[in-house]
Parts: C-alpha cells; sequence; structure tokens
C-alpha cells in the first residue's frame, strides 16, 4: 500500500522537500518516513523553530512515517534540562507527538569509537593548535588554508594522545581531534574540521563521564544515520556543511541518509538569534523566556496565540530554498483568523469613566443576554449585570466633538451593547476640569438595543457594570523592536529596543464572568482586540495580555491560494 496522499500527485502546490518525499516512496527507495527535529538545548524554541517542527513531524504525519525528538546535547556549557523540559512542552503545545524521544548524548560511546576509527584509516588526527592559530591557517575563500603542523602524526601517537585527551591528561583547548580532508578544499568546512575539543565541564546527562566531547558536524551525521532517518531535513546555513556529513557517512562506511535544505524562518520586528535572545533574558530587557514581547514559543503561547494560528502561519509561509523576511502582520492575520472563529466576546473597560444612569431605579440589578461569539451560535449566550451606575471608555465621550462623531456626546444617543439607548444630560467635571462623571438618562424601552419607534442611533458602545466590575491590570504589547528587519541593526541590536513595547494599565474593569477563567483563556474584549489571561492573575486582580488587535489588513492576502 503507497504512503503517498492521495492529493499529492501532480500537484503544483506541494513544496520540493514533499515532491522528493513522494519520489523516494514511489521508487521504493524507503518503504517508510522517519524525520527527526533536532534542537539543541541551550535556550527556548522560537517562531523559526515552529516552521521546522511543522515540516519534520507535519512530513511524517502525512506519509504515515515517523518523527524523533532528538536533542543534540553536545556542548554541555550552555545546555540544560529546564531548556529539555521547556521544548518538550513547545513541541506537544503546537500539536505533535515523536516516535522516540533521543539524545546525541545516548551516542557518545559509539561516536568515540567511529572516531577511533578514523584516525586508524589515517583520517583524522590530534592536533595541538589552539582555536585562534586554526582560525588563522584555515584560509579564505580565496586562498587554501596552511596545513597543520601535527598533522603528519603516526596512527600510533594518535590513538594515544586521543586516549589521553579522553582520560583527562591535557588542560581544555590544548588538543582537538581533527578529520584529515583537504586543507585547499574550496568548502572552507572540508578544511580538516575539529572533531572532538577537550572540555571539562558538567554534562546534563552523562555528569562528568566525559571530558571531550563531539562536534556539532561530528554528531550530526552519525545520529541521523544510527536512527535510519530517511530525510534530514536542514536550514540553509547547513547546505555548506552537507559535503562534510556525506563525509564523515562515506569514511565510515554506514548508513547514509539524504540531508535537505531549506530556507529558515524570518520574522520583521525581532531576532531570532537565541544568542541574542538570550541576551535579552540574562540582561533583563524582558522579563524571561516567556515574555510575551519574545518570538519564543512559550512567549507566543503567554501572549495568547493558538498552535493552530502558528500552523496556519507556517503552512502559509512554505518551504522553498529562497530565503527571505515574513511580515509579522501575516502571523498576526492568521491568528485573527483563528481566534474571530473560537474567542468568546466580552466587554472591558481599559480606561473607565463612570456613568450614572439618573432616572434607574436604585439598587436595581437586571441580567442582559448576550452572545458569545457571533461566529459561533454553538457557543450559547451568558447573562451579564446590568445597573444604574456603568463604566464607559473614557474615549467613547466628547464633550466637544468633531463631525460625524457617534459615540457618547452633550444632549445625544448612544446605544449600549446589549443594553439600552442613553442620553448625556450632565457633565461632572472635578476641580482641575478633569471629567469624573456623566450623567444620563436611559430609555427602558429600548432594552437589547432596539427602538420601539424606530428612530436611528449610530452609536454603539461597550460598558460594564460598576457594583459587578472585576478589577484588572491589562498589559499593551508592541513590537520589541522598532526596525523590520536585523538587518538594519547596526552596532548594538540592543539599540533598536522600542522603549514603548510595553504599556501596562492598572485600572481596568472587567465584566465579572472572567473572575474565574485560568491563565490561558483567550477571548474578544469587544471593539479593542484579542486578550489572554496571564499566569500572573491573582484573586484580587486579573491580569490580562493584549495578544493582538483588531485591525486585520491582511485579510485578502489570507484568502490567497486558498
Amino acid at each position: 500500500m503507497s504512503n503517498v496522499p492521495s492529493n499529492a500527485g501532480g500537484s503544483t502546490s506541494r513544496d520540493f522537500i514533499r515532491k522528493i518525499v513522494e519520489e523516494d516512496l514511489a521508487s521504493g527507495k524507503h518503504s517508510q518516513i522517519q524525520t527527526r527535529f533536532p534542537p539543541e538545548p541551550n535556550g527556548y524554541l522560537h517562531i523559526g523553530h515552529a516552521k521546522s517542527i511543522c515540516l519534520n513531524f507535519g512530513i511524517a504525519q502525512e506519509y504515515q512515517g515517523k518523527c524523533n525528538l532528538r536533542f543534540d546535547d553536545t556542548n554541555p556549557s550552555k545546555e540544560e534540562d529546564e531548556y529539555v523540559r521547556s521544548i518538550q512542552e513547545d513541541v506537544r503545545w503546537l500539536g505533535f507527538e515523536w516516535d522516540k524521544i533521543l539524545f546525541a548524548s545516548d551516542y557518545f560511546d559509539q561516536l568515540y569509537e567511529w572516531a577511533i576509527q578514523l584516525i586508524r584509516k589515517g583520517k583524522a588526527y590530534v592536533c595541538d593548535l589552539s582555536a585562534e592559530e586554526i582560525r588563522q591557517t584555515r584560509g579564505t575563500l580565496r586562498e587554501p588554508g596552511v596545513e597543520s603542523p601535527y598533522r603528519n602524526r603516526s596512527v600510533e601517537e594518535n590513538l594515544d594522545l586521543f586516549t589521553r585527551m579522553r582520560d583527562g591528561e591535557f588542560p581544555d583547548g590544548s588538543k582537538t581531534l581533527r578529520a584529515k580532508i583537504d586543507m585547499a578544499s574550496p568548502n572552507i568546512n572540508m578544511r580538516d574540521p575539529v572533531m572532538y575539543r577537550i572540555m571539562r565541564a558538567h554534562h546534563h546527562r552523562s555528569g562528568d563521564k566525559w571530558l571531550i566531547y563531539p562536534m556539532y558536524d561530528f554528531t550530526h551525521g552519525q545520529s541521523d544515520s544510527i536512527e535510519r532517518i530517511t530525510h534530514s531535513l536542514c536550514t540553509l546555513e547547513f547546505e555548506n556543511h552537507r559535503p562534510l556529513y556525506d563525509w564523515f557517512c562515506e569514511e565510515l562506511e554506514i548508513y547514509h541518509p539524504r540531508q535537505i535544505e531549506f530556507a529558515p524562518l524570518n520574522l520583521t520586528y525581532t531576532v531570532m538569534s537565541k544568542r541574542r535572545l538570550r541576551q535579552l533574558v540574562e540582561e533583563g530587557r524582558v522579563s524571561g523566556w516567556d515574555d510575551p514581547r519574545m518570538p519564543t514559543i512559550s512567549g507566543l503561547r503567554r501572549r495568547g496565540y493558538s498552535p493552530e494560528s502558528i500552523r496556519k502561519f507556517c503552512e502559509k509561509v512554505g518551504i522553498s530554498k529562497i530565503e527571505g523576511v515574513v511580515d509579522l502582520q501575516l502571523l498576526e492575520a492568521c491568528l485573527r483568523e483563528h481566534l474571530n472563529q473560537t474567542a468568546p466576546r466580552v466587554m472591558a473597560v481599559l480606561n473607565p469613566l463612570k456613568v450614572t444612569l439618573t432616572n434607574w431605579e436604585q439598587g436595581r440589578v437586571e441580567y442582559l443576554e448576550a452572545v458569545n461569539n457571533p461566529e459561533c451560535p454553538e457557543d450559547g449566550t451568558r447573562q451579564i449585570p446590568f445597573s444604574g451606575e456603568l463604566y464607559i471608555e473614557r474615549d467613547d465621550f466628547m464633550e466637544n466633538p468633531p463631525k460625524k462623531y457617534f459615540r457618547l456626546q452633550p444632549g445625544k444617543e448612544v446605544r449600549l451593547r446589549w443594553g439600552y439607548f442613553i442620553k448625556c444630560e450632565e457633565v461632572v467635571k472635578d476641580a482641575e476640569g478633569n471629567i469624573v462623571e456623566l450623567r444620563c438618562t436611559y430609555d427602558p424601552e429600548t432594552r437589547g438595543g432596539v427602538s420601539p419607534d424606530a428612530r436611528k442611533v449610530k452609536g454603539t458602545i461597550h460598558w460594564v457594570s460598576v457594583p459587578h466590575a472585576i478589577d484588572a491590570e491589562v498589559r499593551l504589547y508592541n513590537n520589541l523592536f522598532t526596525v523590520p528587519s536585523a538587518a538594519e541593526m547596526e552596532g548594538d541590536f540592543k539599540d533598536y529596543i522600542n522603549p514603548n513595547s510595553l504599556e501596562v494599565l492598572a485600572n481596568c474593569k472587567l465584566e465579572p464572568g472572567l473572575a474565574s477563567v485560568e491563565p490561558g483563556y483567550r477571548c474578544q474584549f469587544e471593539r479593542i482586540g484579542y486578550f489572554c489571561c496571564d499566569p500572573d492573575s491573582t484573586k484580587e486582580k486579573m491580569v490580562f495580555n493584549r495578544t493582538v488587535t483588531l485591525k486585520d489588513t491582511w485579510a485578502k492576502e489570507l484568502k490567497k491560494g486558498e
């Protein structure tokens, strides 16, 4: 039975990697697809990793194959169990499950034996040059490298030195094991690359067993080989490393997976370098890896992004060989599209102004029926309390409005969402002339926002009942950086941090039904935007993060190609 999806053959929308997979299945080269997602546990995953997750796990799902989650943990000085746990959480949150969870450190014994094998073949040698001397002798794109004076050591001497490296006889950085390939190769990666370095660092899994650690290039391909990976999918930065990947597999005469490269994901108004993201965290420029301004998956989750929207975004971006920068607005459009269908509507007042209904019976409370989500009728309705004291948005009133201003103003009517028509009769000010209260009348015949005499009221505003409102802090997040592209950041990238990337509103009022929601709850504050309950919430004060505004300039773009 074929593992090729029935809609795959001949479809022009299939990306080049899926076409390769389909050809390999159809030809019988592979009977089952085996992929892997191989992050290094030295930080939290970001939106760029989401693209690779969706590709590797997605292909395995589509073609009834398997995908491993493998941690490339070969640099213990930067790796921690915290990152291992966070990566697993992110993969699962995005909606994927691995066949096996593996670690490159599982293969340290085998990798050591393979290094011995290359030494015995005369294909590897111990070098005493320092890291800086190796860089200086590697050459340039126009000039060949210079051979190490230690390149022609005997097999016996290399075996002895490598064993003593493993046993801890030499200080860190004093010796390396290098592959003996070609110092004149046009590909600099083939100019006797380092395979092992001495590093006294506690490993998060193997502890202090090893004093030498393999380099990524000596680990990646062999790990793929051990796991019988059929298609090793990497970003374009590894394209020039592919000859080395192939060289190790061929020289060791082991199973040889096929490495295929695709363009990484770059997003406007952010950075995708884990090193830079770590700087932001360690220097306190953000509150942590999960700060909602960060492009990390945990940050996006805390901000209120849904896994469905991120998967949709990765699908829209697609897979190609051409590297570019994707507009953040496309990601936001995918989010709005999903939240519009799924997020309940609620009312919240971020900058409250009190309204007193002078003709409302004191102490009386009514409960009005409100639709939870007009896009999803099966979500039903809720009852919201209405009293003679209300909060409205301060921006929804103007004492001296311009023409075509349809919100509340002296002597004019507006419709309260799900409620009544009200008319402003009096403006109350404090000693400094600031408006502190509006005194209005309501029309009892207009419950539900409908007038029996069919008079037209153009403005509709939202509100919250004063005695029933719950207090909340609302955090308004904006772009973390002031320029669209990391390429535009000259000098220190931190100089481009947006000083207005976070605005905290401490005196917000929400409808009472939000008092019991859990962190991660997503909803739409009507007329304002989409918001998410933050883990900082307490019984005394809820905290909500603005996920995205209601403005959607990419709606037409989303429909293209569907």
